[in-house]
């Protein structure tokens, strides 16, 4: 079958895989001093964000991979109150942070600022907690960010993050980690966008490896459905400063104050759930 030009494609090569979505019209394109951005309209999936060819999040979908990447860290944490994201410029994961009464001050660090200005337009929805009197915005280098933090000063580290090659790479390595280490306070937390399972296995078992080598005491991933990226499959890595990622505050998720499209107590428990070869993987 041949596509027409009506479709936007995204070619993964490595992978050997390929996404397509129908009737789509570009809106928006430009060249930043960082990356390339378009935006599209799409017959099925809404608004697409395509950032380096590879897409990012539309309309349709976005809510599973921000809600999955927030709210199993910040149930999971006993009384998370100050956060950081670094990326995120979408503010998709802002928004559900904020959600949190909890949570006294979030700090999103972003590199690219024309990512948060185009999602202000076209993912409005995404950016409605932009205004909360507990956001601070820094357009910079987030791994910057992290090292000039003081010390024990944050409970969790939010990673959401383009995939690890260019700008992005370094929050894949050891030395970005052990920033994060000293970062946090003693009951902290991070979670990171860690790909594919089915596609990236050794990926996530490097991050793995990676936590515990700069001191982190457990270790954690879980994986949930993401249909707009690569294999379907997503996942997310979580990293406890000290102590386990065992259990999680199930009354306060069972009973949270915000609606939620995908996340619930019993998929925050079902999520951890690891699929035998990735287990293997990750555990040999």
């Amino acid at each position: 079958m041949t596509l027409d030009a009506s479709w936007f494609t995204e070619i993964a090569p490595g992978e050997g895989i390929a996404l397509s979505l129908r009737g789509a019209r570009k809106l928006h394109a430009e060249q930043t001093p960082f990356q390339t951005i378009e935006i599209y309209e799409t017959e099925t999936f809404g608004t697409l964000m395509v950032i380096d060819g590879c897409v990012m999040l539309t309309d349709r979908d976005n809510f599973v991979y921000h809600e999955m990447l927030v709210h199993p860290a910040l149930f999971s944490h006993a009384a998370p109150r100050d956060v950081l994201i670094v990326g995120g410029g979408d503010c998709g994961t802002l928004r559900e942070v904020l959600r949190h009464p909890e949570v006294a001050s979030v700090v999103q660090a972003e590199m690219d600022e024309r990512v948060t200005r185009l999602a202000e337009q076209y993912f409005p929805e995404l950016c409605a907690a932009n205004a909360d009197a507990r956001a601070r915005f820094y357009f910079g280098d987030g791994i910057q960010w992290v090292k000039a933090a003081p010390a024990a000063s944050l409970d969790v580290i939010l990673i959401d993050s383009t995939d690890p090659v260019g700008a992005a790479e370094g929050l894949f390595a050891a030395p970005f980690y052990a920033e994060c280490l000293r970062a946090l306070r003693t009951d902290g937390l991070m979670a990171q966008q860690s790909e594919s399972p089915l596609l990236h296995a050794q990926l996530i078992r490097n991050m793995h490896t990676e936590f515990r080598q700069v001191g982190f005491s457990d270790v954690k991933t879980l994986t949930f459905p993401q249909v707009t990226y690569p294999s379907g499959w997503w996942s997310a890595t979580l990293a406890r400063k000290q102590g386990e990622i065992a259990g999680f505050r199930r009354l306060d998720a069972e009973n949270r104050l915000f609606p939620t499209r995908y996340y619930n107590a019993a998929i925050h428990a079902a999520a951890f759930a690891l699929p035998t070869f990735l287990r293997d993987a990750l555990f040999r």
